[in-house]
């Protein structure tokens, strides 16, 4: 009897915490727009009722909503069911479930990082603070560092270069974070030629911007909003792409690294350290353990521990024609992409792109058929069906038109030879 009276306990304090959390999720409709405040800030999820990772992402979801309202947030947690609010989901130009995006005073932001907790915490605190965050004391400078990988501060009065940072602030503050000080700010070590000042401080040391050499301001904060040499996974690999520079990766295995994986590693990591004034510009330097995406981008099997140079915006690579066993045959090795010396493989062509959506195919259907062959059958059958249903309906009403046209020609026929003779008589 005990017992049975703890279980009910049990599932009722368990339904009454479920419905508490869930009550920090407002679910979403196409009333949105028109209902909510002008000064509110949304964290919303847009899902599909069958999207399996839609969920997946729920428990962490409400777990967010859960810790942002107890954190006395000024972010709201919504979630909308892109399925059945379609004039919502397409105000947010939704294409994929799940998608996460962040409203602020009419803007809208999109997070394309991972999916986990932490992650999407990071963004809505970033975008739902202060686009530019003031550094008032050395406590808070040297607090704010270690926090933050790569860190941006303006330095300096009002000026056109303080606009400029805040119009970057506003498109990149999805990506990293803003500061400002002042002089007496920052660390006597830091030395600046005049003010006001760009400098992003990383890799334990900092940099100034100088427009001269360094473009536009809004280039150069995507190319140097990555430390420069650290661990890459698919996620920041593709959010690379923005920054128009190629990836040097080290490809190693995930656990228990053997000698030849650390030998690659530690020398990308001291060619990006001592090579710096160099490739930077040019190159962005890292390792990755988990080697899913460069197998689907060079549609094949990889070699681990080897080493690859990506260009993201066009989907092409480089690989090393001879054994990288020195410093000196990796510096060969860059300056042949550089130069052109190396040919670079794969691309986004046509024919290229035909190829990955066969490679694609036969990764996918290949498990399938192998654990389940009579669902693999049905559903490349279901395909081919459609297809040729598609195709047959074309052609008749092809030839549908075609019949068509020769009865309105035969029509049409009769009368033109009438109107012929009244022009002759």
């Amino acid at each position: 009897m005990l017992d049975m009276t703890t279980t009910v306990l049990l599932s009722v304090l368990l339904c009454v915490s479920v419905v508490l959390v869930s009550a920090f999720v407002e679910e979403l409709d196409d009333s949105f727009m028109e209902t909510k405040g002008a000064d509110e800030i949304w964290l919303i999820k847009f899902y599909a009722p069958w999207c399996t990772f839609c969920k997946q992402l729920d428990p962490v979801w409400h777990e967010i909503g859960s810790e942002m309202r107890s954190l006395g947030s000024p972010v709201r947690v919504g979630k909308s069911d892109a399925t059945a609010s379609i004039n919502l989901a397409k105000e947010f130009r939704v294409k994929n479930y799940p998608a996460i995006l962040m409203l602020k005073k009419d803007v809208k932001y999109n997070y394309s990082g991972r999916r986990s907790k932490d992650g999407i915490m990071d963004f809505a605190n970033r975008v739902g603070g202060p686009l530019v965050r003031s550094l008032s004391s050395l406590q808070l400078f040297q607090h704010a560092m270690s926090r933050h990988d790569v860190m941006f501060v303006y330095v300096g009065a009002t000026s056109q270069l303080k606009g400029n940072y805040t119009s970057a602030a506003e498109e990149l503050i999805i990506h990293t974070y803003f500061f400002s000080a002042t002089r007496e700010v920052l660390p006597k070590a830091v030395s600046l030629a005049s003010l006001p000042a760009v400098v992003v401080f990383k890799d334990g040391t900092y940099f100034t911007y100088r427009e001269e050499d360094d473009g536009t301001l809004k280039a150069w904060i995507n190319r140097e909003r990555f430390p420069n040499f650290f661990h890459i996974d698919s996620y920041t690999l593709y959010a690379m792409g923005e920054s128009d520079k190629l990836v040097l990766l080290a490809l190693v295995k995930e656990r228990h690294p053997c000698k030849e994986s650390l030998r690659y590693k530690s020398l990308v990591e001291k060619v990006a350290a001592e090579q710096r004034e160099f490739y930077s510009r040019s190159f962005q330097f890292g390792f990755m353990e988990d080697t899913d995406y460069i197998k689907g981008l060079v549609m094949g099997e990889v070699i681990v521990p080897s080493l690859i140079v990506v260009n993201l915006s066009n989907d092409g690579y480089f690989l090393p024609p001879d054994a990288v066993e020195t410093e000196r045959h990796l510096l060969n090795f860059l300056n042949g992409v550089l130069d052109g010396s190396i040919a670079s493989q794969g691309g986004n062509s046509i024919t290229q792109r035909v190829r990955r959506f066969s490679y694609d195919a036969k990764v996918t259907l290949i498990p399938l058929f192998t654990q389940a062959p009579l669902i693999g059958c049905f559903l490349v059958g279901f395909i081919f069906a459609v297809v040729a249903v598609y195709c047959y309906l074309c052609c008749k009403n092809r030839a549908t038109m075609s019949d068509d046209d020769d009865n309105d020609a035969v029509a049409t026929l009769p009368r033109c030879q009438k109107l012929s003779d009244k022009k002759s008589n």
